[in-house]
């Protein structure tokens, strides 16, 4: 389930055969001149729908702590990103104002919430409940499964550790929670085979394919300022691939 950070994105994404796409907070903040945390509630409600509409696939929301200070806190975030299309999202436990990790108590409070407005929908979404320890630099698994396992009591679907890279480590969390676990693929970490060997029900990318696309064009324009070359260009997408995405039934690309 890569995540996408546009229309354009969303879409090559679709036509290379994925069967559901998930936003990132952090590709998104980028793709509208902001840093990861920064983005406000209605700015992703509209990102959300813009996407839904532009694809026919399920998408999932990075919807950070579901803005539990905004206006009618978790539940109407909830509200909103049904309204917007979304058929999934996910509830952190990681505070950016604080920069901390909540205790688990609010946290799972806050899941409780976010699974009830959500299952409680005429066509419920699919809630994922994300421990943010090991990607925050808590390097606790007891705390991890403990706080996954209590999210999942809460009425969380789906259990996220995002940083989580041992396969050991990967594999007690899928014994432990006894629940579907989404795992974030990252370079150098597990396969998405050896992921599946352990258990392992969904993979994401986070904000690495954004990262990734925004690297190369920083790597293109330095090399055009420094160099007076255009070598990036040879990597560009293809015009296939872009006739696919964005005119599946003809057009010119």
């Amino acid at each position: 389930m890569p995540n996408p950070w546009d229309i354009g994105s969303a879409r090559l994404l679709a036509a290379c055969g994925f069967e559901a796409l998930a936003t990132t907070s952090a590709g998104f903040a980028w793709s509208i001149g902001k840093l990861d945390g920064r983005v406000a509630r209605d700015e992703l409600v509209t990102h959300v729908a813009s996407l839904a509409a532009a694809i026919d696939l399920p998408l999932n929301v990075d919807s950070e702590r579901c803005f539990p200070d905004e206006p009618g806190g978790v539940e109407k975030t909830v509200a909103l990103l049904a309204a917007a299309g979304a058929a999934g999202f996910s509830i952190e436990d990681y505070d950016p104002v604080a920069d901390t990790v909540d205790h688990i108590r609010v946290a799972t409070e806050r899941v409780a919430v976010a699974a009830e407005a959500a299952h409680r929908l005429p066509d419920p979404m699919v809630l994922t409940g994300r421990a943010e320890n090991h990607i925050r630099g808590v390097q606790d698994l007891d705390d991890t499964i403990a706080r996954l396992i209590a999210y999942r009591d809460a009425g969380a679907d789906v259990l996220y550790a995002p940083g989580l890279s041992d396969l050991e480590q990967i594999a007690s969390v899928v014994d432990a929670v006894q629940a579907p676990v989404n795992v974030l693929a990252l370079p150098g970490w597990p396969t998405v085979t050896e992921l599946a060997s352990v258990g392992v029900r969904r993979v994401s990318t986070g904000s690495s394919l954004a990262g990734s696309a925004y690297g190369a064009l920083m790597a293109g324009a330095r090399e055009l300022l420094a160099d007076g070359t255009s070598s990036y260009a040879e990597r560009g997408a293809s015009k296939d691939d872009l006739r696919a995405a964005f005119a599946p039934d003809g057009g010119a690309a």
